[in-house]
This record gives structure tokens, sequence and C-alpha cells, in this order.
């Protein structure tokens, strides 16, 4: 079943994408007994150094996710969520094909996140969309239940011109 979702990109520190992140807050004390203490600096999620989204359905706060610069043409996903009552409607896989195409988009190279091992639905999620394992990183390294994926991007340049390398 898929949903028609309007995608906004916002600030961080917006209203709906602070309900939303507070959201999957409590949803990680859910599943792991305590928030996710990654440090998130809001300013990173600003243009350019990264994007923001908020997915609405009908005017009503649905999911988000966002991303940052990682460094050296790699971005970092990051506060993917999904309220309980839009999942299972093609409204992560939409958000994520975006945050997908607009890293692309910024220059990046390569995806990064981490999830985790109590979050099937994600694993699944990541692993449809073509992501791989990749070498832990972060406060979150060295954790048995922490699950690091990767993803290389299409990048969306134009080839460059045969004599431009001519000298």
């Amino acid at each position: 079943m898929s949903t028609s979702a309007e995608l906004r990109a916002v600030g961080y520190a917006d209203p709906v994408a602070q309900h939303l992140i507070e959201r999957v807050q409590q949803e990680y004390v859910v599943r792991y007994g305590g928030r996710d203490a990654a440090v998130v600096d809001p300013a990173e999620f600003s243009p350019p150094l990264g994007l923001f989204l908020v997915a609405e359905v009908d005017g009503v706060p649905a999911g988000c996710g966002g991303w940052r610069a990682h460094g050296h043409g790699v971005a970092e996903l990051k506060r993917m969520y999904v309220e309980p009552g839009f999942r299972r409607r093609g409204l992560a896989a939409l958000l994520l094909a975006e945050l997908e195409r607009t890293a692309a988009a910024a220059g990046h190279e390569r995806l990064l996140l981490n999830s985790g091992d109590r979050q099937p639905e994600a694993l699944a999620l990541y692993d449809r969309a073509g992501y791989h394992p990749v070498a832990g990183y972060g406060i979150y390294a060295d954790s048995p239940e922490a699950v690091f994926l990767g993803k290389e991007l299409a990048a969306d340049r134009p080839e460059p011109e045969e004599d431009a390398w001519a000298s």
C-alpha cells in the first residue's frame, strides 16, 4: 500500500521536526532502554551542510529523516522515523529515496547510517535499498547492538566532455 505524502525541508529545530524527533527518541527508549546519545547539532542539518525532511499525510506529521555532512564526500543519515499509524505504506522508502537524492545532488558520493539490531523493519528497508555493512564509527562504534550500513550514491553529475581533459 502506498501513501501520498508531502515532503518538506525544515530546520531541525522546527516544531514539527522536534515532535517527530522526540517520537523517535521514545522509540529508542522502548527498544533499547534509553535515548540516542549521539550528539546532534541542529545547524548540521541546514543546507549546504545537510537537510532535514518531514513527511506529512493529509497535513498530519507522519515521518522524518535527515542527512548531515560526515566529511570527504560522505553524508550520514539520521533520525529516520515513521509514525506507527503510517508504517507499511512506503513512506520510509519515499523519505529514504529523497534523502539519497538530495545528498547526491549536494555532492556526496556515499551515505552512512547507524541503526540497531532491535530495529528489524529499518534494517529490512536499508537492505532493500542496497545498503551494506560498513565499519563502525562514533560513540556506538563498539556497541554489540549497533549496525552500521552504507551505500554508494548515484551521481547525477554530467560527464565531462572528452576534450575538457585535453591540454
